[in-house]
């Protein structure tokens, strides 16, 4: 027989025991690390190649024959890397009462993806020589002023068709950017003469209500020991942008292209895609505060050939933007 006592004595220790007893520790989630992110390398030798292609043509003045010649290359080059390439023409009158059939050049990948970034440069070269002292009135080469940008996007555009970014690009070259009307012109003043080909696809976008989170320009960037600096209206339009792209630079070493300091504004084409097509795109542009134009030292003559163009130059931006593009 039990004891009656002493058995709800024992039953309280029990109930006691087992109300001390602490709770038993959640299990943490194990965090999975994140998949490491594959960045191609820029391949400076083939952007150099693209330029020197694009040269190789001559002065690409719009409606020269060494244009329609590089204009037809430049289509068949980006069909080699994707299937969605279109020609964008219009007409359109220059400061000095020519009329001329424009021509932007686009390259699309993944084009059903709603997430994009267009990436720019124009593609023609000055139809005058005016900052050099010989041969004013004959065009220039453009090797850096124009070539540089496009030699760097075609070669973005070989790596996209290797190994696709998770978002959609545009690559968008623009025409009739360097057919401004010079200081000392003897025809009426022309109000907005430079980045026609800007201007228009602004105003006509080659796909019905195109937008891209953002625009890179590129436009001479292909100098020896080019520095770039932030630009005015890249400022003001997307400074974010410029914040990021800068960074990114600095952290892959690029320090001494890349400059964190401010610049004056440069009427370029991305004015255009920012306040007319109102897509926030910066302006990666040399700045040279040696010179008296702040340009490249040889902008807009006769020296911006070949002898103008660095591979480590094309190196730094071009693989800039491959890091900024694949990490979206």
């Amino acid at each position: 027989m039990i004891d009656f006592k002493h058995s709800i004595f024992i039953l309280c220790l029990i109930v006691l025991s087992a109300c001390s007893t602490e709770p038993q520790q959640k299990t943490k989630a194990v965090s999975k690390p994140k998949a490491k992110i594959e960045i191609p390398t820029f391949n400076a030798d083939s952007a150099y190649f693209y330029v020197e292609k694009q040269v190789s043509f001559g002065p690409r003045v719009i409606s020269s024959k060494a244009w329609k010649n590089c204009a037809i290359w430049l289509e068949k080059k980006f069909l080699q890397y994707t299937p969605n390439v279109i020609v964008q023409e219009a007409p359109t009158t220059t400061y000095d009462g020519k009329h001329h059939t424009l021509k932007n050049i686009i390259a699309s990948f993944s084009p059903k993806k709603n997430n994009r970034i267009a990436l720019f440069a124009h593609w023609d070269s000055r139809h005058i020589a005016d900052h050099d002292t010989e041969n004013q009135n004959n065009p220039i080469l453009g090797a850096n002023d124009g070539g540089s940008g496009v030699g760097v996007l075609i070669e973005l555009a070989r790596q996209f068709s290797i190994k696709n970014p998770k978002i959609g690009i545009d690559i968008i070259l623009f025409d009739a950017e360097d057919y401004g009307q010079p200081e000392n012109s003897k025809y009426p003043i022309m109000q907005d003469s430079w980045c026609l080909g800007s201007q228009y696809w602004s105003n006509n976008p080659h796909k019905a209500n195109y937008f891209a989170r953002y625009g890179i320009l590129l436009d001479m960037v292909g100098a020896k020991d080019a520095t770039f600096r932030h630009e005015y209206f890249s400022r003001y339009f997307a400074s974010t942008i410029l914040q990021k792209v800068w960074r990114k630079a600095s952290r892959l070493g690029f320090g001494n292209y890349f400059i964190f300091e401010n610049s004056n504004q440069v009427l370029d084409d991305h004015y255009y895609v920012n306040t007319l097509a109102g897509i926030p795109t910066i302006d990666i542009i040399e700045y040279d505060p040696a010179t008296e134009t702040n340009f490249n030292q040889h902008w807009h003559t006769h020296k911006d050939d070949m002898n103008n163009i660095d591979k480590n130059t094309l190196n730094a931006v071009g693989q800039t933007l491959l890091e900024v593009l694949y990490t979206e």
